[in-house]
């Protein structure tokens, strides 16, 4: 195995060698196969190892990676933003209008009106702490600090603290037949005259869903074309969007983020214990029920 692709697969096999709870055996079980033997120093002799061996590859935050000649970049995003709803296509959400959806979209989409005709929220995975994911943490009122290097682009969200990394060091997505699929995915950038282009892939598609509810499938993937507008004050960025498993052709959008000088990014943790009203979850949706049948009985006229 290359050693790119063995750095790849780090996370996965120190997660086997942690010990799973009853839920998640099921789902990793048989990748306990390609796990060697335990010995006593195995991990750190393989960080050592892996430590001076690098067969040319060298991650985004390497100096050797940094230091390489390249190009100026048109613009530098470096900076903190807010999206600026006033000037984005549908505020924070990506339709209407919608592309031509298949049965999941279709049904989505009714299985939402009824329940906001309920007063209930339908879908609030990040309620239960589940990642919002892309193309959600690009679309929401909380800002994004965003760190610009020679080599990658570095973004940490105030919606959960959420890391996406674009890299600009014109490496190529990772061999589908390893990668892990994550709630942001895996983007890679490269620059077109005055536009930076992004393009994702690899998205984790459990609990994982774009504007009221619509589903993704593992052939989702998206590309932004970013602009710089306003003398380097406003972001704007196109989306385009498909998953052929789910709707017919591309899905686009246009947001636009304003830098904002006097914000900051504070640490934000999603605990599950403090969300358990929220009506997304069973024992919100149980609350909210006995408080619309109290209503309906207060207002009850008296026999």
């Amino acid at each position: 195995m290359a050693f790119r692709e063995a750095l790849r697969l780090a996370p996965v096999l120190l997660m086997l060698a942690t010990p799973l709870s009853h839920a998640q055996e099921s789902s990793t079980e048989d990748l306990g196969k390609y796990l060697p033997p335990p010995r006593p120093g195995l991990t750190q002799e393989r960080i050592d190892e892996l430590s001076h061996k690098h067969d040319g590859y060298y991650g985004a935050l390497a100096p050797q990676n940094l230091a390489k000649p390249r190009p100026k970049p048109p613009f530098d995003v470096t900076g903190t933003w807010f999206i600026d709803l006033r000037r984005s296509f549908n505020d924070f959400m990506f339709g209407p209008p919608y592309p031509e959806f298949y049965e999941a979209g279709r049904q989505a989409l009714k299985e939402a009106a009824e329940a906001r005709a309920a007063g209930k929220r339908y879908r609030d995975s990040i309620g239960q702490c589940y990642p919002p994911g892309m193309p959600m943490i690009m679309t929401r009122v909380w800002p994004i600090a965003m760190i610009q290097l020679p080599t990658a682009i570095y973004m940490i969200s105030g919606f959960n603290n959420s890391l996406r990394v674009i890299y600009l060091d014109g490496r190529k997505h990772s061999d589908p037949d390893i990668v892990v699929p994550t709630y942001n995915g895996e983007s890679i950038g490269w620059w077109e005259g005055n536009e930076l282009v992004i393009h994702t892939k690899y998205f984790e598609t459990n609990e994982h869903w774009i504007d009221t509810g619509i589903p993704i499938s593992d052939e989702f993937e998206i590309i932004e074309r970013v602009r710089m507008k306003d003398e380097g004050r406003t972001l704007e960025i196109e989306y385009i969007m498909t998953d052929p498993k789910n709707w017919k052709g591309e899905w686009r959008s246009t947001k636009r983020w304003m830098r904002v000088d006097y914000s900051d990014i504070p640490e934000v943790e999603c605990l599950p214990n403090l969300n358990e009203n929220l009506p997304s979850t069973e024992k919100g949706e149980a609350a909210l029920e006995a408080r619309q049948r109290e209503s309906a009985g207060a207002s009850a006229p008296a026999k």
